[in-house]
């Protein structure tokens, strides 16, 4: 079980580094005018919450981990990886 934690800390920080590698960065030069977003009004359907789901095999030893599938925002889900690595980290 430890390996699956460990494993997915290490899925985490690969999604930050593939995060950071897509966000240009920011030039604060007066020559590169900001662009502003619009603001949009945040309507209830569209914000999903995140959603974490333990999956076991029916065949599997109760002993294994299983899979685990965590749906949401990218930085929900991040976070809940966070969370989860802490967790191991304290052996929980």
């Amino acid at each position: 079980m430890a390996n699956a934690f460990l494993s997915l800390s290490r899925l985490a920080a690969a999604f930050r580094g593939l995060l950071a590698a897509l966000v240009p960065p920011t030039d604060a030069s007066p020559a590169a005018p900001a662009r502003a977003l619009p603001a949009r009004p945040a309507r209830a359907h569209e914000l999903k919450p995140l959603r974490v789901v333990r999956v076991l095999e029916p065949s599997a030893p109760r002993s294994t981990a299983g899979r685990m599938v965590i749906s949401g925002r990218l930085a929900d889900v991040c976070a809940e990886l966070d969370r989860l690595a802490a967790l191991e980290a304290q052996g929980c």
